[in-house]
C-alpha cells in the first residue's frame, strides 16, 4: 500500500521535494498546496496530482506531508496534522520559537504522530562514509558560505544556513553547549548576513562555525580533530577524507596513514525523503527527529542573542529569546 503524501509549499525547497517524491517506489504523491495556485500547478504538474490553495483540504486524504513554507507559518501549517496523527516533515528550521516548536513536538506526542525536520545535511553520502570513525571530537571547525540568494531574507543567515551545521555539530558532540562566543553583522540586508559563533561543550570540544550569504564562492565544510585522527567532509562535493596516526608493533615511530574515501553519490534530500517515509512506513522515529529540531533552533536563539548582547541591543537573556 503506497504512502500518500501532499508537499505544502511548491517555492524553492517545495519543487525539490515534489520531483523527488513523484519518482520514490510505495509513494503517492496526491497533492500539491500553494497559496499561488498557478505555481502549485505548474511545479507540481504530474497525473494524478490535485492542486489546492488551502492545506486543510487535504487533511482527510493523506498519510504525510511535507512542510516546505515560509518558517512564519510552519506551526498553523503543521499542527492540525500533528493532532489529527499525520506524519509531518517540517523544513528547517522547525519552527518560528521555541514556544511554537514545543506546541509541535507536544501536538506529535499526543497524536502519536511522526514529526521530523528537514536538516538535509545529516543525510549526506560523505557524512554517513566517515560517521563511525567519529569518536570523541575535540575541535571542529565548520564553513558554509554562499552567495547572495533571493529568498530566505526574511531570517538571519544563522536560521537559514548556520542551523544545518548546529544540528550536525550537537549530533556529533555529546556533551551539553557550555558556553559562547558569537560575532554576526548585517551587510547587504536588515538581517544578519554573516555569523561566526564559537561553541565550547561542556566535555572540553571546541566547535568553530561560520556562515556567510555573500561569499564569491559556495563552501559547506567540515573538519573534525580527535584523538590521533583528523577527518575532513566536503558536503557539497560529497566527498571525504579520513588520516589518522597508526602505531604499529615493532616501529619506532607512528604513521600517518589514511586518504579520501569511496563514496556513492546520491542526493541528500532523497535519503530524507526515503527516510522519513520509511519511517511512516514502519512506524519508527526519523532520523531527524522534532526534538533534534528543536535543540538547533534554541541553540540559534542563543547564539542570535549572544550577538545581540555584544551589539548592545536591548534584549531578554538568551534562554528567553526567540527570533520574532
Amino acid at each position: 500500500m503506497s504512502i500518500r503524501v501532499a508537499v505544502i509549499g511548491a517555492g524553492h525547497h517545495g519543487q525539490h521535494h515534489i520531483r523527488i517524491l513523484s519518482t520514490l517506489p510505495g509513494v503517492e504523491l496526491v497533492a500539491v498546496i500553494d497559496q499561488d495556485p498557478t505555481r502549485a500547478h505548474t511545479i507540481g504538474a504530474l497525473p494524478g496530482v490535485r492542486f489546492f490553495c488551502e492545506a486543510a483540504a487535504v487533511l482527510d486524504h493523506v498519510d504525510a506531508v511535507i512542510v516546505a513554507t515560509p518558517t512564519d507559518v510552519h506551526g498553523e501549517v503543521a499542527l492540525p496534522f500533528l493532532r489529527t496523527g499525520i506524519a509531518v516533515l517540517v523544513e528547517k528550521p522547525l519552527a518560528y520559537s521555541l514556544e511554537e516548536a514545543d506546541l509541535l513536538i507536544d501536538a506529535a506526542q499526543a497524536s502519536g504522530a511522526i514529526l521530523a525536520v528537514g536538516h538535509s545535511e545529516r543525510f549526506n553520502p560523505a557524512l554517513a562514509a566517515v560517521k563511525p570513525a567519529i569518536a570523541d571530537p575535540r575541535f571542529l571547525e565548520v564553513h558554509r558560505l554562499g552567495t547572495f540568494p533571493q529568498r530566505s531574507l526574511d531570517i538571519d543567515v544563522i536560521y537559514d544556513l548556520m542551523i544545518h551545521d548546529l544540528d550536525l555539530v550537537l549530533s556529533l558532540v555529546q556533551s551539553p553547549v557550555e558556553s559562547i562566543e558569537a560575532v554576526g553583522v548585517a551587510v547587504l540586508t536588515p538581517r544578519i548576513d554573516i555569523a561566526n559563533a564559537r561553541l565550547r561543550f561542556v566535555n572540553g570540544c571546541i566547535a568553530n562555525l561560520t556562515a556567510s550569504r555573500i561569499s564569491r564562492d559556495r563552501v559547506r565544510k567540515l573538519r573534525i580533530f580527535q584523538r590521533a585522527a583528523y577527518i575532513s567532509i566536503d558536503f557539497a562535493a560529497q566527498a571525504a577524507q579520513h588520516w589518522r596516526l597508526v602505531r604499529a608493533a615493532g616501529e619506532p615511530a607512528p604513521t600517518i596513514q589514511g586518504q579520501p574515501l569511496a563514496i556513492a553519490t546520491e542526493e541528500p534530500l532523497k535519503r530524507e525523503l526515503l527516510d522519513f517515509t520509511s519511517a511512516v512506513a514502519c512506524g519508527r522515529a526519523p532520523l531527524v527527529t522534532g526534538e533534534d529540531g528543536r535543540r538547533a533552533l534554541e541553540l540559534a536563539d542563543q547564539i542570535t542573542a549572544r550577538i545581540a548582547m555584544e551589539q548592545g541591543d536591548v534584549l531578554a537573556l538568551p534562554e528567553e529569546y526567540s527570533h520574532q
